[in-house]
């Protein structure tokens, strides 16, 4: 079972940043691929960005390359979410997770965080 609690939302003005954190219990987070996941309201959830579990390879949607920024850190158990040059339409409930896997490629999350909402302002 893996526990996933993520923090770092918050309101900001377009333009602008946030890192989201994701802070990962129980078995073998080192050997997982995890990902960032968001859902707006009114839209289905959405694949933002996964990473594999070393790091080497790196997925994102196309709607948020080259402004967004996924990473991980396996001593803290943590993965993050370096989002920049923020737009409106970046705001969602952003949700963290975790996949059986370890590559991230075609990645297909098993455990959910309970998400931290984004509220991007014009």
């Amino acid at each position: 079972q893996v526990q996933l609690i993520e923090s770092g939302g918050g309101l900001v003005q377009a333009g602008g940043s946030l890192r989201l954190s994701c802070a990962a219990s129980g078995r073998a987070f080192g050997n997982r691929a995890m990902g960032w996941f968001r859902q707006a309201p009114g839209k289905e959830r959405e694949f933002v960005a996964a990473i594999s579990w070393a790091g080497a390879s790196r997925y994102y949607a196309d709607s948020v390359k080259g402004r967004f920024t996924i990473s991980r850190d396996n001593t803290k158990n943590t993965i993050y979410l370096q989002m920049n040059s923020l737009k409106p339409e970046d705001t969602a409930v952003y949700y963290c997770s975790a996949a059986e896997t370890r590559y991230s490629e075609n990645y297909y999350p098993n455990y959910w965080g309970q998400g931290t909402q984004v509220t991007v302002s014009s």
